[in-house]
């Protein structure tokens, strides 16, 4: 029988560090029930410790979901353990991840730490939170640059203090696989009681390593692999979890394990973290990137016309993507809307589908070709519920200056507090820069806007356009995010995204409306 590979999933707390992200609870409570589809054993919900939003997030993912286990992780301080326990009290299945640094290098120049010191920090803190939880893992952070003894002897004293998995991570993307196959070789034979905890592998991507890090981990006997869908994540990003688990599938002939991961469920997975985080799939991409099942080679054309085995490893539906094709037209009813997202496999409610079915109907009067990725980003781009949308965007009008280089921009933008309507004028050297200032002026708001990307959704010159952009306050980024066929208004209305994220997470924050 092969042996079970579980899989972490931390796209809602390591994910979440990635520059410019920023999820709110209801973004990480969507994300997280995908993740249940998708297969996934343990979701790392959040750093319960980070600020009360954060917790209240753990929290609210934790009530969610019903399978995965939902962990928060914590440093090696009693507070921030409380901070967990706190957050995910009365809550079933639920864990704590606690880490301290391990490292020379992190023990002298971040920590100020003897050896001595990090071994009696980490037993207080697990025995502490095993009194609390029982399911207990223990990150050695930056183990990969960790003397092996001494890894060894930190992780013989926490499980002797309760900790159920122990995690070796290779935090900064520097091992080989063959250095991180002795490493856990080495710990799992000399640490007393290796044989009866999970060992866990994180590897992040500095270096390009790390799907091959993960899988020389799984080699080594390592039955837990940690890491983000799409791969996202700190500086270059982790593990990318949907290829760790194409891989265990293709070759299960070779590695013989399993897994809990539906495949199928990973392309829609795959969208919708990318669409929620404003973070694009680069086109070649391995498993999920747009070019990942094109073959564009006459030889490879003709092999895959053949026989698609030539050339494809593992077909397009096995990890869920569907052949793109017309499917509604301007007067398709609600009912045929909701049967479609069905067999798309996406689940919606009446007053859901209600709010949706208007947007199609406008989309339906503007476009003459109605594409599945059309009616996905209708429904994967509705407002959120939790964040404060104080400003929604409602119009513009455009003038080019006598120099025929400028554009002056008039908008509107309407109060949603009071109902008022706020007007701006704003000069720019394109539209969308006039827009954006005419916003800045009419709100009298301070941001600086740092990305601005824009990309078409389906196929046709009258595809929706998919805006992303990041502002910045601060030392602080918030993303917005907008589709419409009109790229001007989507430009202006992901504008507004952004700006209302950015008041949502201010407190006792006075916006002066000219």
């Amino acid at each position: 029988m092969a042996e079970r590979v579980y899989f972490f999933d931390t796209t809602l707390r390591d994910g979440e560090q990635t520059p410019g992200v920023s999820l709110n609870q209801e973004e990480k409570v969507e994300i997280a029930l995908r993740l249940e589809q998708l297969g996934i054993d343990v979701i790392e919900a959040g750093f319960a410790a980070a600020s009360p939003g954060d917790a209240e997030a753990v929290r609210a993912v934790a009530k969610a979901v019903t399978k995965p286990m939902v962990v928060s992780l914590a440093r090696a301080n009693k507070a921030d353990i409380d901070a967990v326990v706190a957050a995910l009290s009365d809550v079933d299945n639920t864990g704590i991840h606690v880490f301290i640094a391990t490292s020379p290098i992190h023990r002298e120049k971040k920590l100020l730490m003897t050896k001595e010191q990090v071994v009696e920090q980490a037993v207080e803190c697990v025995s502490y939170a095993a009194k609390h939880f029982s399911h207990v893992e223990f990150s050695c952070e930056d183990a990969t640059r960790t003397e092996l003894e001494f890894l060894a002897e930190v992780t013989e004293k926490v499980i002797e203090a309760g900790a159920t998995v122990i995690n070796l991570p290779d935090t900064v993307g520097y091992t080989t696989p063959e250095e991180y196959i002795k490493m856990f070789t080495y710990v799992r034979e000399h640490a007393k009681g290796a044989e009866n905890v999970r060992f866990s592998c994180h590897c992040h991507d500095d270096l390009g390593m790390a799907v091959s890090n993960s899988i020389a981990a799984v080699q080594a006997g390592v039955t837990q692999v940690e890491g983000c869908v799409n791969g996202i994540g700190e500086r270059a990003g982790n593990v990318a979890l949907e290829e760790v688990a194409a891989l265990l599938e293709t070759r299960k002939d070779y590695y013989q394990k399993e897994t809990g991961i539906n495949l199928k469920e990973i392309a829609k997975t795959s969208k919708l973290i990318s669409r929620i985080t404003g973070i694009s799939i680069p086109p070649n991409k391995a498993v999920v990137g747009h070019n990942a099942f094109a073959h564009s080679s006459g030889i490879h054309q003709d092999g895959v016309i053949k026989d698609k085995s030539t050339y494809e490893i593992m077909t397009p539906e096995s990890v869920g993507f569907l052949e793109t094709k017309l499917v509604l037209g301007k007067l398709s009813g609600r009912n045929a809307l909701k049967q479609r997202y069905e067999e798309l496999g996406y689940s919606i409610g009446a007053e859901e589908l209600k709010e949706v079915f208007k947007k199609y109907k406008e989309l339906a009067d503007r476009k003459k070709e109605i594409f599945d990725e059309d009616i996905i980003a209708l429904l994967e781009t509705q407002p959120s519920k939790s964040n404060v949308n104080v400003y929604t965007f409602k119009d513009v009008s455009l003038q080019v200056l006598p120099n025929n280089k400028d554009y002056r921009a008039f908008v509107n933008i309407e109060n949603n507090q009071d109902g008022t309507v706020i007007e701006g004028v704003g000069e720019g050297n394109g539209p969308v820069d006039a827009i954006y200032k005419g916003i800045d002026q009419g709100l009298n708001i301070d941001v600086e806007l740092i990305d601005y990307t824009i990309k078409s959704i389906s196929k046709g010159k009258d595809s929706i356009g998919e805006v992303h952009v990041k502002i910045k306050h601060g030392e602080s980024l918030y993303q917005g995010r907008a589709i419409n066929v009109d790229i001007i208004f989507a430009s202006a209305s992901a504008y507004i995204d952004a700006i209302n994220r950015f008041v949502s997470t201010q407190q006792n924050v006075e916006i002066v409306n000219k």
